[in-house]
Parts: C-alpha cells; structure tokens; sequence
C-alpha cells in the first residue's frame, strides 16, 4: 500500500488545530463552545417576556402541569374534582397534601412536573383540585 504524504500532514494538521482548540478550557471558549446556533422563531407568534408576573392561580398551574395526571387519574392520580379519589387523601390534612405534593409521594416527583412552581402555587393547585369536595 502506498502512503501519500501530502494528505497524511494535512489530516494530521486538521487533527492538531482541532485538539488545540479543543483543550482550551477558559470559561469563554467553553461558553463559546457551547452556544447555541440559532433560534427559532414562528410566523404569527408572540415573543413572550421572561418576566415575573406574580404567582400563578391554582387553575393557572393545574392546566400547565397538573392536567396529564390528575385530569385524567393516569398511575392512580386522585383526578380534579372526584370525591372518592380525593376523600382519604384529604382525610390525611391539608399539611400532609402539601407535604406530598411538594416532596413528592408514590408516582408523583416533588412539585409533579412544575419545578418552578412555589410552594404558594402548589397549595393553590390543590386547592383547586379539591375545590367542592
């Protein structure tokens, strides 16, 4: 087999440049490393601010990440609004509800799947879903 010289330098110089670069652990060439590409943006969409805009209401946080469990009673969910779902869970107290809810209980992850949420906001989640009861 005959070894051509000229493109074993080049891929041996790619190799080197890109090692180099590579190795260059300062925190602005691993940010750099690291950014994103682009963004993507939709016809007709509305940029929305990142910004605080208070608490949310119990309805508020129940639709946005309460609903695929307790809307629809899916790894035995107490679903919103239903009596004998709720009822021995409400026996416990509204401390043990909260306790739960926040830390987490069966198949239920701490804050269910509202990691932002505070603790203000998950009490108001419950008590939407209890409403009535």
């Amino acid at each position: 087999m005959k070894l051509n010289l000229k493109a074993f330098f080049i891929v041996l110089a790619t190799l080197f440049v890109f090692s180099s670069q590579a190795t260059d652990m300062s925190a602005a060439s691993i940010k750099d490393r690291i950014k994103p590409l682009g963004q993507i943006s939709v016809a007709g969409a509305v940029e929305e601010s990142a910004a605080a805009s208070g608490p949310r209401s119990g309805e508020d946080v129940f639709k946005a990440s309460c609903f695929a469990c307790h809307g629809t009673g899916a790894m035995g969910a107490p679903k919103k609004g239903n009596a004998d779902d709720w009822g021995p869970r409400i026996e416990q107290g509204e401390e043990t509800l909260i306790k739960h809810a926040i830390g987490g209980f069966n198949a239920m992850p701490p804050r269910g799947t509202c990691a932002d949420c505070s603790d203000d906001e998950i009490k108001a989640a419950i008590e939407y879903m209890i409403d009535g009861l």
